[in-house]
């Protein structure tokens, strides 16, 4: 089975804000390895519509640095991305499917698919499957940056009870950066 990986930048205050962080060339290299592991990306409009067309273009341009273009390249070469919307009209990308339904019984089927991790971005879409038990993995990239104010991460979740999760890695980047990785508890 697939594994579901959660992954986002935040402040330390636990803003989610993506222009509240640091866009270094290190944490572009962090998630251009997480990219290269997946071959689905899931998101909601708001996220899908930061995300394209910027990266695919920016994939064919090459125009920034080393890291953010290789960033691009990693973000281009994922083969689908499914997008959970009930008012985005079409996709802008030709890799892009628009799903109107269910969104736990579509993540439990993309999961029982062969193939890849399945990454899963943005802040709505999380919280709402948090309480599921779908998601496998959450990799937290905390900035050494308080923001005071914006949105914040699982600000909305509908948790019955806590949920407990397990620290399985930390990182300490160059910038300040702390990578860290939380399973479900009982998985590995």
């Amino acid at each position: 089975m697939r594994k579901v990986i959660f992954s986002i930048n935040i402040t330390m205050d636990g803003c989610c804000d993506h222009t509240k962080v640091n866009g270094s060339a290190e944490i572009h290299e962090y998630f251009a390895e997480l990219l290269r592991h997946a071959d689905v990306l899931v998101y909601g409009r708001i996220t899908y519509q930061l995300m394209v067309p910027f990266w695919p273009d920016l994939a064919r341009s090459h125009s920034e640095t080393q890291s953010v273009n290789d960033f691009a390249d990693a973000f281009d070469a994922v083969e689908n991305i499914v997008v959970f919307s009930r008012t985005l009209e079409k996709a802008e990308y030709k890799k892009t499917r628009i799903v109107r339904g269910d969104l736990v019984g579509e993540i439990a089927r993309l999961k029982q698919e062969t193939g890849k991790d399945i990454l899963l971005g943005g802040v709505d879409l999380p919280s709402q499957l948090l309480a599921s038990g779908l998601i496998d993995e959450y990799r937290i990239v905390v900035h050494p940056i308080v923001a005071g104010e914006g949105r914040r991460l699982f600000a909305d979740a509908p948790l019955q009870e806590k949920l407990q999760l397990r620290l399985v890695d930390t990182e300490v980047l160059g910038s300040g950066c702390v990578v860290l990785r939380y399973v479900k508890q009982g998985t590995i």
